[in-house]
This record gives C-alpha cells, structure tokens and sequence, in this order.
C-alpha cells in the first residue's frame, strides 16, 4: 500500500476518534460542572479540559477567561483550534476525500454527512439545556462510522491501518479523560469519598460508557481504585487501556511481515505493563503519575508509528 493512502486512512480515523473523545472529555467535564459549589471553584473546573489537552495557552491567546462558555465553543465550534470537534471533522472528511477509491460509499457517506451537520451547529447547541445532546450526537456519529467501516469494508491492510488509527487514539484518550479527575479540585479535602467525589467519578464512567459495566463488574459503591483498575488493567473493557494496547499490537505484528520494528516492540512493552500490572502498584506510585508516563510512551509509540509506515508520506509532503 502507498504510503500516502495508508497515512490518509489513519488519520482518518485518528481524527474521527479524536472528535468523539473531546465530546466525552467536554461531557464529563460538564457533568461535574452541575454539582452545586462555590462560584470560583465551578471555574476552575474547566481548566481540567484544557489542561489534559495541552490547549491552555491557545485558549488564552482568544479568549479573556476560562469558563462553561468559552471552554464549550473552543473546544467544540471553534474552527481556529486544530484539536475542536469542528476541526476534527473536518480533517476526517480531508482524509477521507482523499483516499475516495479507498474506503466504501457507506464510509464517505457517513462522515460527509457528519461535516455537513456539523457546520450548522451554533452556540445555542452548547447552552446548559443542549449540550449533553450535542455530545451524544457526535458519539452517535463516531459509533455510525465505526460500524460502517467494520461492516462494509475489505478487511485488508487498509483496514488495519483505518483501526490502528482507532486504538491509538482510543489509548491516549481514554487515559486523559480518567486523569480529568485529577484536574478537578474538590470544595475541601472532606469531600474525598463524599457525595461531590462519588458524583464526579461516576461522571469519568459514563463519559467512558462504561457506568454499566463497572456496576455489572464489582456491585458496589464506586470507588477509585476500582474505576482505575477498570479503565487501565481490565482485559474485556471496549475502551480499557488494556484492550486498546493489546488491539494496536496486534495490528502492528499483522502489518510488520514479520520485521522487526521499533514500534512493534514499543507497543509489546506497554502492552505487557497493563496484562501483568496491578492496580496497588500503580496507585502506591500515583494515579496522575501512572497516566502522566503512560501519556508520555503513547507518544512515542505513535512518533514511532509516523516513522515506520508513513516517512515516506512526510518526504513528499517536504519536497
């Protein structure tokens, strides 16, 4: 496969799952948001998203404060921020556009439409009454275009490389969104194990979509330990970091033919961290720590990626 096609078609969907997960960061940050407390706190509590996504200082070089509002349109509407749902969908469509004669009509379809749809979205779509409904839609979107590309595309290696995009993303963000806790900071140190604390952890499973489950799992009161050891060490999570380590080695053995490459046995290495940790080690070193590191060799499993199949991509673009 060019290098070209196969950089379009896992960016793709880089992007696609880029612009789920801001929904669901923007979603549990909102969630804990509703918990009445005081003024300046509720303020702070939108840092968190800006924080796990690096887009603090971009965010003030437009906007004169952080609060619900401006935090809600940057990282939603915003078409100057690269790293908006608005921006997301519109590299997806790009990258689809493309690489037309590589993905089915069902696929374009979908994330043409997306755009579309998109495009008509104001500020009243991010109003107190709306926004949950705005970020279930996008997650509808994303959902809508995965089943499509599993349920009508030639499972060849362009579709490997359409799912490694998936899982790498998938990886990174689902560990930021669980250290959005971490960014929160709660009324007073009471409040560990409290009623706000329970509220907020609750909030990191359903933007997780894993509420359920952690109920169907453990039948108990949630807990930290229990939400972390769910979310990073559990094998049969859709979204654990497990399940996403263990989906983007796979892959990368699958399109290696049998090379040995760097990013093979980066991804090996993280992987064989998350089936044989445990969750007392990794909370006696600290949680936001644990992800903090985590976050970091992601990164270069993915710089790494960049270079093994798409370097050629890169050298074209240049020249």
């Amino acid at each position: 496969m060019l290098s070209r096609t196969a950089a379009n078609l896992y960016w793709m969907a880089r992007y696609v799952e880029r612009m789920e997960n801001t929904a669901r960061i923007l979603d549990v940050t909102f969630r804990m948001s509703l918990v009445p407390k005081d003024a300046q706190l509720a303020d702070q509590e939108w840092y968190a998203p800006l924080n796990i996504t690096g887009t603090l200082y971009p965010f003030k070089g437009g906007y004169s404060q952080v609060d619900g509002p401006g935090v809600l349109h940057f990282m939603s509407l915003d078409p100057d921020n690269p790293s908006s749902i608005v921006s997301c969908a519109r590299a997806a469509r790009e990258n689809a556009r493309a690489i037309r004669g590589s993905i089915t009509s069902e696929m374009w379809e979908v994330i043409n439409a997306t755009w579309l749809e998109m495009q008509k979205m104001t500020d009243a779509d991010l109003s107190s009454d709306r926004a949950l409904a705005f970020f279930e839609w996008v997650k509808e979107r994303s959902h809508l275009f995965r089943g499509v590309t599993v349920g009508t595309m030639l499972h060849d290696e362009a579709f490997h490389f359409n799912r490694l995009g998936t899982f790498i993303e998938r990886t990174d963000s689902t560990a930021r969104i669980i250290d959005v806790k971490y960014h929160v900071l709660l009324p007073s140190v009471d409040d560990v194990g409290g009623a706000v604390d329970y509220y907020q952890w609750a909030a990191v499973l359903r933007s997780l979509s894993a509420f359920e489950s952690y109920r169907k799992v453990y039948r108990t009161v949630i807990t930290p330990r229990r939400v972390a050891e769910l979310m990073i060490l559990r094998p049969d999570m859709p979204r654990s970091l497990h399940t996403c380590l263990r989906e983007v080695y796979e892959i990368l053995q699958s399109l290696s033919h049998g090379r040995s490459l760097e990013a093979v046995r980066l991804a090996g290495e993280l992987h064989a961290g998350l089936q044989f940790g445990q969750i007392d080690t990794i909370f006696e070193g600290g949680l936001h720590e644990y992800l903090t590191d985590f976050l970091k060799r992601t990164g270069r499993l993915g710089a790494e990626v960049n270079r093994a199949f798409f370097s050629l991509t890169t050298q074209a673009t240049a020249a």
